[in-house]
């Protein structure tokens, strides 16, 4: 059985770039209904790279982002904007 999707369940700090990208990634991914690995595959990226960017683990090239950015049908700036409550 398929790992439950789920958003991510608060807000980062709007200073953390790299919180508020992974925020963003995650949700936009849960919208869409895909695993990791469905993201990682439409970005031609590593599924264990893509966790870390959920996780905040990794500093992301402009690059990357558009890719991501792409494959989630949405701006590429939006993806580092602090969500509101």
């Amino acid at each position: 059985m398929p790992a439950k999707l789920s958003a991510p369940s608060s807000l980062p700090a709007p200073t953390n770039l790299r919180a508020v990208l992974a925020y963003w990634i995650r949700l936009k991914r849960v919208e869409k209904g895909w695993s990791q690995e469905r993201l990682a595959m439409e970005c031609e990226l590593d599924r264990t790279y893509v966790s870390a960017i959920e996780r905040s683990r990794w500093n992301v090239s402009l690059s990357n982002i558009e890719r991501l950015a792409q494959a989630l049908d949405v701006q590429a700036w939006s993806l580092l904007k602090p969500p509101t409550a």
